[in-house]
């Protein structure tokens, strides 16, 4: 009798512990969510708005607000949201930069990558296809590199210590060439100035670069990616023109500040993967020349620590530094 009593009592203290964890899982959302991007709009994280924003609040019954906060390399928009109460209603767009190239290139950041975030789920990676102006006289990765050896050119990205960044540094340790690196807030800023003459040459996503090439507006010489892009299928890959290991597909991925609750996390991973999954938004975001990678909270986390090493040597290898 007495250990059927405390059998009961253990069961009731266990059903109080968990009360609230599963009260505030239920409980959550109660108003919008905020959707923090470390990038002017106009950019690869526009779909998200579009695509899966609308897919979200489907299921919770809650907008998702997207809020731009570009600049520092992703330190504004990281740094914003760290401060922010940890309940799950102010997330961060992560990605590469922010949670593993800025702890190299930056000598102290606003915010601890590690200590700071709670992973949620990976949400897309894009290739990086390498364009010049039409008027270029490069026609191939080949003259591009022969001609950078008789006058110095310059290279865009979209931030310090973005793909464009990284893919531009290995290109210099590769073939030996230099190159003046100009970051932007975005894309968009970038290839204005490309168009405009200004800038000699881009590691850029295919969803922002692609409708100048196809306007005859810019040239793909290249796709800095282990596979061509289906919607640029004659666009050969850097390996392919004899440049191998220049190649980078850049993740983006889904954070919120560190105390916050379990339940809040996995709430928010089982939604977010569930709209990131379906069909529907897949087909857009493939239409578009990005691939869906969702992932458990672990598995980001896994992905974020591994790049921090791997892409860590690159910018230690070419000696880049954001200050």
């Amino acid at each position: 009798m007495k250990q059927s009593t405390k059998a009961l009592m253990g069961a009731v203290l266990l059903a109080a512990a968990l009360a609230p964890a599963v009260a505030q899982s239920q409980a959550f959302p109660a108003r919008a969510i905020t959707l923090v991007v470390p990038f002017p709009p106009g950019g690869v994280t526009d779909p998200f708005a579009r695509f899966v924003g609308p897919k979200v609040t489907e299921s919770i019954g809650q907008q998702i607000l997207i809020e731009n906060k570009p600049g520092a390399g992703g330190q504004i928009a990281a740094d914003f949201v760290k401060r922010a109460p940890p309940d799950g209603y102010t997330l961060l767009m992560g990605h590469g930069g922010t949670h593993a190239v800025n702890s190299s290139l930056y000598s102290k950041l606003s915010y601890d990558p590690v200590k700071d975030f709670a992973p949620i789920t990976l949400m897309i990676t894009t290739k990086h296809m390498l364009v010049v102006p039409a008027n270029s006289p490069a026609r191939s990765v080949t003259e591009l590199v022969a001609h950078a050896k008789t006058r110095k050119l310059n290279y865009a990205s979209q931030s310090v210590g973005a793909g464009g960044h990284l893919l531009g540094e290995m290109l210099k340790t590769r073939t030996g060439i230099d190159m003046t690196h100009v970051p932007y807030k975005g894309s968009a800023p970038a290839l204005q100035d490309m168009l405009a003459g200004r800038v000699d040459l881009f590691f850029d996503a295919p969803i922002t670069s692609g409708p100048h090439v196809r306007a005859g507006k810019l040239r793909a010489l290249a796709m800095a990616s282990p596979r061509r892009a289906p919607q640029f299928p004659d666009v050969p890959t850097m390996a392919e023109v004899g440049f191998a290991g220049i190649e980078l597909d850049f993740w983006f991925a889904l954070y919120a500040p560190s105390a916050t609750p379990q339940a809040v996390v996995t709430r928010l991973n089982s939604e977010f993967v569930k709209a990131m999954q379906s069909p529907d938004v897949s087909k857009r975001f493939g239409d578009l020349g990005l691939d869906v990678t969702t992932s458990t909270p672990a598995e980001l986390a896994k992905r974020a620590a591994d790049d921090t090493v791997r892409l860590g040597k690159v910018v230690r290898d070419s000696g880049a530094k954001a200050d």
